[in-house]
């Protein structure tokens, strides 16, 4: 199968775990917010969790890249609502708290999160050290440590007197957007006991060179094929990659980085081909 082939048919898996998951939960609207929110995406974190394991020979990680997926979707509700980036389209569709309410929009974004952790309590992912090793790393990942403190570095940059600069914002992202990849990247490495370094180096250059390619696409995406409106940071005045670099400058850095993602997958030879095609994919999307 091509990798896009392989990058849908695991999204495909990872849906219908979390499907089977809110199985036999009321039937309120709280739940129906939880399903809506988890419907479509990419998955490439789901899918890095499942590939990093089927790398290194690790149990299935269905569990692990469905809870990581149900973490970014949690994070994707709240960061719609009106107090943080005030969205109404999400893939092409009204937001939670458009469709719904904001009071459900919160709760469904709440019980969300807290399925992440009762996913990976699965005995499937491992003995019961693995599964505590999965669950901090989470912890931090998607805490004050990690995506929570990029989303407050981001808000407060709507403030600032001075604009951020290139380093901070490659810190401010390393948590909003890296934190989770790195993560599910390291899920595998985790589940076989293996060092995660190599994966984790990748994931980092990873994430900065899929956050720079977002702000690519702000400018000069499709807010059809986006499914949501484009270009809301430049109406802000707030600084990006973009803004800070230009526009070619910020394409050729993002080339680079996907270059030093694939070296630090070396170690791992012909059996990182699909890893090697995620990163590939990254600056090839159209959304």
């Amino acid at each position: 199968m091509s990798f896009r082939q392989i990058l849908a048919a695991d999204a495909d898996r990872i849906e219908a775990r979390l499907m089977a998951a809110l199985v036999g939960r009321a039937d309120v609207p709280v739940v129906d917010a939880m399903r809506y929110a988890l419907r479509g995406g990419k998955r490439l974190r789901g899918f890095l969790a499942l590939e990093s394991a089927r790398m290194l020979g690790a149990p299935d990680a269905l569990a692990a890249a469905a809870a990581v997926e149900a973490l970014h979707a949690y994070s994707l509700v709240h960061d719609d609502l009106p107090c943080m980036d005030d969205d109404d389209l999400r893939r092409g569709q009204p937001t939670v708290h458009v469709k719904w309410d904001e009071a459900t929009a919160v709760l469904a974004g709440d019980a969300l999160q807290t399925l992440a952790f009762e996913l990976l309590c699965d005995p499937a992912l491992g003995p019961a050290d693995v599964q505590v090793a999965l669950v901090v790393g989470l912890a931090k990942a998607s805490g004050a440590e990690g995506m929570v403190l990029g989303q407050a570095l981001d808000i407060a940059a709507e403030t600032v007197a001075t604009p951020l600069t290139l380093v901070d914002i490659t810190r401010l992202q390393a948590g909003k957007t890296g934190a989770l990849i790195r993560w599910s990247a390291e899920a595998g490495a985790i589940m076989a006991g293996a060092d995660p370094a190599p994966l984790r180096n990748y994931a980092t250059a990873l994430g900065l060179a899929f956050q720079i390619w977002d702000d690519v696409l702000d400018v000069e995406g499709d807010a059809a094929k986006a499914g949501k409106r484009l270009q809301k940071d430049a109406e802000a005045g707030k600084a990006t990659f973009v803004s800070l670099l230009g526009l070619a400058e910020a394409k050729a850095r993002a080339l680079h980085l996907i270059d030093e993602a694939e070296a630090h997958l070396s170690p791992y030879g012909t059996g990182a081909v699909n890893l090697i095609a995620a990163a590939r994919f990254v600056i090839a999307r159209e959304s």
